[in-house]
C-alpha cells in the first residue's frame, strides 16, 4: 500500500513534490503502490525509482517527468500523457497504456512485457533494448521511434504506424504485423521466425539479413519480409515443395474475352484441360479489380506451364501478352482464334518470339475441344520440352 505521507505530498502537485525530494535526497522507498491519482498533474515531477505498481493513473499528466527506474507494473495509465518523460529502465509489465501519449519518451531498457499500448502515441520515442514481449500495440503510432535491439517477441503490431522507425536487431519472432505501416523503416538484422505479416507496407524500407530460423537452427537470412514466411515453408515443408512443383508442372493460364459469346469457349477449354489432369486458371478481364491487371496476368503467367490465349475479338489480351511474352521465354504461348476473325494489328510483334506457337484457327467450340490434344496440348508440351532443352544446354556452356 502507498505511503500516506508521500501520497499526500504528491497530491499537492509536482512543485511541492520536487521540493520535498530536494529536502529529502535519500527518502528510502518511494511507495505509491495502488495509489489513486486519476487526472493528477505531475509534469516534470522527480519520481525516480518510485513504486507505482497497480496505481490508478488514468488521464494523469507526466509530461517531462523523471520516472527513471520506476515500478509501474500493472499500473493503469490509460489516456495519460507521458510526452518526453524519462522512463529509462522503468518496469511497465502488464501496464495499461491504451490511448496514452509517450511521444519522445525515453523508454530505453524499459520492460513493457504484456503491456496494453493499443492506440498509444510513441512518435520518436526511444525504446532501444526495451522488453515488449507480448505487448499489444494495435494501431499504435511509432513514427520515427527507436527500437534498436528491442524485444518484440509475440507482440501485436497490427495496423501500427512505424514509418521511418529504427528496428535494427529487433526481435520480432512471433509478432503480428497485420496491415502494419513500415514505410521507410530500418529492419536490418531483425529476427522474424514465426512472424505473421499480411498487407504490410514496406515502401522504402531497408530490409537485409532478416533471420528466418529459430535460435536452435543454423542461421538463414533473407532480405524481404514479405517472402520470408514463404521461403521458410519452402525449406522446411516437403508438401509445400510438392505443391509448387505441381503448380509449375500443371498450371495452364487461359486468356480471352469474357463476353457472352466468348466466355463459353474459355470455360470449355478449362473443363477439357481439367479432365486431362492440368490445373487451368481462367483470368476474367471484364471484372473490375483493385489490382493492376497486367501485374496479375504477369504473375499468373510466371506460374504457368503454358498459356492459351484466345485472340478472337481481341481487346485486353494484346496488352497482357505485351506485358509478359517478351520477358518470359520459358513459357510457351498458344494463340487460338475463331476462323471467321483475323489477327489484331499488332499481333505480328508477338508472333516473332520463338516461344509463341503458330495460331490455331478453329471453326466452332466443338471442333476446338475435339482437336485440343493435337492442336494445342501436344504443340505446347513439345515447345515446353524444347525450351527446357535449350536452357539446359546454355547452363552447360
Amino acid at each position: 500500500m502507498a505511503n500516506d505521507e508521500q501520497l499526500r505530498i504528491l497530491q499537492q502537485g509536482a512543485e511541492a513534490w520536487n521540493k520535498w525530494r530536494t529536502e529529502n535526497p535519500n527518502p528510502g522507498l518511494v511507495d505509491l503502490s495502488g495509489a489513486k491519482l486519476i487526472g493528477a498533474r505531475l509534469n516534470s515531477a522527480d519520481l525516480r525509482c518510485a513504486d507505482f505498481s497497480r496505481a490508478k493513473l488514468i488521464a494523469a499528466n507526466f509530461i517531462g517527468a523523471n520516472l527513471c527506474g520506476a515500478n509501474l507494473d500493472g499500473a493503469d495509465l490509460r489516456n495519460s500523457n507521458l510526452s518526453g518523460a524519462n522512463l529509462n529502465g522503468a518496469g511497465l509489465i502488464w501496464a495499461q497504456l491504451s490511448g496514452s501519449i509517450l511521444d519522445r519518451a525515453d523508454l530505453n531498457k524499459a520492460c513493457l512485457m504484456g503491456a496494453q499500448l493499443n492506440g498509444t502515441k510513441l512518435n520518436r520515442a526511444i525504446l532501444n533494448k526495451a522488453y515488449l514481449i507480448g505487448a499489444q500495440l494495435n494501431g499504435a503510432d511509432l513514427i520515427k521511434a527507436k527500437l534498436i535491439d528491442a524485444d518484440l517477441n509475440g507482440a501485436n503490431l497490427s495496423r501500427a504506424n512505424l514509418i521511418e522507425a529504427e528496428l535494427t536487431g529487433a526481435d520480432l519472432r512471433g509478432a503480428s504485423l497485420l496491415e502494419t505501416n513500415l514505410s521507410g523503416a530500418v529492419l536490418s538484422g531483425c529476427k522474424i521466425y514465426g512472424i505473421s505479416a499480411w498487407g504490410v507496407k514496406l515502401e522504402g524500407a531497408k530490409q537485409d539479413n532478416l533471420v528466418i530460423t529459430p535460435a536452435n537452427q543454423p542461421t538463414i537470412t533473407v532480405d524481404n519480409l514479405e517472402v520470408a514466411q514463404f521461403i521458410y515453408l519452402l525449406l522446411n515443408n516437403e508438401k509445400i515443395r510438392d505443391v509448387i512443383d505441381t503448380i509449375t508442372s500443371k498450371t495452364v493460364l487461359i486468356l480471352g474475352r469474357f463476353t457472352d459469346s466468348r466466355k463459353p469457349i474459355l470455360e470449355a477449354l478449362k473443363k477439357e484441360l481439367r479432365l486431362r489432369d492440368y490445373l487451368p486458371i481462367l483470368f476474367d478481364f471484364e471484372k473490375a479489380s483493385n489490382r493492376d491487371i497486367a501485374e496479375t496476368v504477369s504473375t499468373l503467367a510466371h506460374m504457368a506451364r503454358f498459356v492459351i490465349a484466345d485472340i478472337t475479338e481481341a481487346k485486353s489480351v494484346p496488352a497482357e501478352l505485351e506485358r509478359f511474352v517478351p520477358k518470359l521465354p520459358s513459357v510457351p504461348v498458344q494463340p487460338v482464334i475463331l476462323s471467321s476473325d483475323y489477327d489484331y494489328a499488332l499481333f505480328e510483334g508477338i508472333k516473332r518470339y520463338p516461344w509463341v506457337l503458330p495460331v490455331c484457327s478453329y471453326d466452332d467450340q466443338a471442333k476446338l475441344i475435339e482437336s485440343i490434344k493435337e492442336k494445342i496440348i501436344e504443340p505446347a508440351e513439345e515447345k515446353v520440352n524444347e525450351l527446357k532443352a535449350d536452357l539446359d544446354r546454355k547452363r552447360c556452356v
